[in-house]
């Protein structure tokens, strides 16, 4: 078992590439598998008007609205190539986050990545779906906010994406492939699925892990979890759960401008989140209930035997009254008490000796 272990740096870079540099060191120092960034064209994300989030109110400010909050945050194609080379020479796995076609686009084309995510606002956009599907690459698809009846869709348009070349005539045609073997083996090829709860921070009682197990059951597709909680508490369950994949914000420093920095971890809590998970990941192990190799010497020491509870004389009949269980359990097991009750002893025993039958 391998949880593959994202920090996500988001847009807590604050628009600087040199922030955003620092985080792949400190996200490589603590031993994550891979950073993610996001690459978007705030043109073609949102309207010039588009309001700010309630928790983005409360982190940023009420005034001003999402479009130039969000403009701040932009790297561009040539900022995310220096992080994709600082990624290899740090041997961390670089991801990123496309959210227009555009950029979706310069990953593949100029960044070269193998993987990307789809963000939870993007679930129900079809035609970004077909279009990241026909690029062929793997796809991490984020389920927050969406039912599941909204994650079939998306899959359904992303598995007709990888198949074919010309856009569906409507959502009925990928449907109609989705229902076909071929279909559910390309999307086992290519897609896992996110769990997650769209709210930054996001309550505890929101969280619903338990619904990892049923996108599992219901897809038949390997499941993540996208951790927006505060602290790592909910991502190490989710991992001792079953998750293959954890995402989790993080910063270089939570008292930072930006609308994402105080529903992320620092530096020292992701390094304590990798080797939590780490240690969860040994501790799943083997579904098969049997003793463990570092329980065998113990066995004597911890169990029990048959021992004479007084003088037995040989000859004597074995009773509830001079027979019981003491360490160490090198002897008759107490499992066969019944079974010897009412025999007669072959042999003396004094007070404390282990029986033989």
């Amino acid at each position: 078992m391998h949880t593959y272990i994202i920090a996500e740096a988001g847009v807590n870079h604050n628009g600087s590439l040199k922030r955003a540099l620092e985080m792949v060191d400190m996200a490589a120092e603590a031993g994550a598998d891979a950073i993610k960034f996001q690459l978007f064209k705030t043109e073609q994300l949102m309207t010039h008007d588009a309001p700010k989030a309630a928790y983005q109110k409360v982190t940023t400010g009420v005034t001003g609205n999402q479009f130039d909050m969000t403009k701040k945050l932009e790297l561009g194609i040539e900022d995310h190539v220096a992080l994709v080379k600082h990624c290899q020479q740090l041997h961390i796995d670089y991801l990123a986050t496309p959210f227009d076609e555009d950029s979706l686009h310069q990953l593949i084309d100029v960044c070269h990545v193998n993987c990307i995510k789809i963000p939870s606002g993007e679930i129900t956009n079809a035609p970004f779906l077909f279009a990241a599907g026909r690029t062929g690459c793997k796809i991490i698809l984020s389920t927050g906010m969406a039912t599941l009846g909204e994650v079939e869709n998306a899959l359904a348009v992303l598995a007709y994406g990888y198949r074919y070349e010309r856009e569906p005539n409507d959502l009925s045609d990928c449907i109609s492939f989705y229902a076909q073997d071929e279909a559910q083996k390309i999307l086992q090829d290519k897609v896992t699925l996110f769990h997650c709860t769209t709210e930054y921070p996001a309550p505890y009682e929101s969280v619903h892990l338990a619904c990892m197990q049923t996108m599992r059951t219901a897809f038949g597709l390997p499941v993540g979890y996208s951790d927006h909680t505060r602290g790592i508490y909910i991502s190490l369950a989710a991992v001792a759960l079953g998750a293959c994949i954890i995402e989790k914000h993080f910063t270089l420093n939570r008292n930072l401008p930006g609308p994402d920095q105080k529903a992320s971890i620092e530096p020292d809590e992701l390094r304590q989140m990798v080797e939590g998970i780490r240690a969860i990941e040994l501790a799943v192990g083997d579904s098969i209930k049997k003793p463990a190799a570092v329980e065998l010497k113990n066995m004597a020491i911890a169990r029990k035997s048959l021992v004479a509870a007084k003088t037995i004389h040989k000859g004597d009949l074995f009773t509830p009254e001079n027979l019981m269980a003491k360490r160490p359990g090198d002897g008759v097991s107490p499992m066969k008490y019944w079974e010897i009750l009412g025999r007669n002893a072959a042999y003396d025993f004094l007070p404390d000796e282990k029986v033989k039958i």
